[in-house]
Formats: C-alpha cells, structure tokens, sequence
C-alpha cells in the first residue's frame, strides 16, 4: 500500500466532516484496514501528542524554541510521516517542552508466540 495514502489518512483522521468520511471510505478497503491496524499504536502516540501540545496551549514554533529546534522539525515529529522517525531523545524533549513525561513501554501481543514458547513446543514434539 502506497505511503502516501496512510499518510493522508492519519492526517485526516482527525479533522472533522470530510476527514472522518474519507477515513471510513478508506478503512472499508481491506489492504488499507490491514496497514492501519498494523500501525494502530503510531495513531495514537500521534494523537496524545497533538493533543498534549494542543492542551499545553503551545504553538509548534513554541515547543521547537524550547527544545532548541526548528519549527519545521517540530511539523515533522507530528506529522507521522514514515520517512522520519524521532530519537527518544528527541520525544523526551518534545514531552519535557509540554510538561508531559515520555514512557515506553513493551506489550505483549496475545497471538504471538515467543521464542522460547516455540522451543518448547519444538522440544515437546521431539
């Protein structure tokens, strides 16, 4: 699936009218719900940002001040572009500059099986 159509819709996926049509016209399409879902987790951290800044009542040139970078740079962490990905360094920052703090954390996906689960299964069947 083209970049570029993901793309359009996280960014449109929170505009009102017709972001929320093109995103379920969108999401009707198989190959695009399956690449969605399979992002689902960038959605959100995207989400909490915007929303982190937008509570903050900062402005991108604010929070790039800040953290002593450029706006641009700023646009792009919130862009969910996936040609760019941020350092934690840079998302530590981005949070500090909201007065948010950054956690990460490892979730267990329910179906899949985990190296040693699969050696087990292997010796078992041995």
């Amino acid at each position: 699936m083209p970049c570029q159509l993901l793309e359009r819709l996280l960014l449109l996926s929170w505009v009102s009218g017709f972001g929320k049509q093109f995103k379920a016209r969108a999401l009707a399409r198989p190959e695009v719900r399956r690449e969605y879902d399979r992002l689902a987790g960038e959605f959100v951290f995207l989400d909490e940002i915007l929303k982190a800044r937008a509570e903050a009542g900062l402005t991108q040139a604010e929070v790039a001040a800040r953290i002593g970078t450029t706006q641009s740079a700023v646009a792009r962490l919130e862009s969910g572009s996936l040609k760019h990905s941020s350092s934690l360094a840079t998302l530590e920052k981005y949070a500090s500059a909201l007065g948010c703090k950054l956690q990460v954390r490892l979730v267990k996906q329910p179906h899949r099986a985990t190296r040693s689960s699969r050696a087990m299964r292997k010796r078992a069947a041995a």
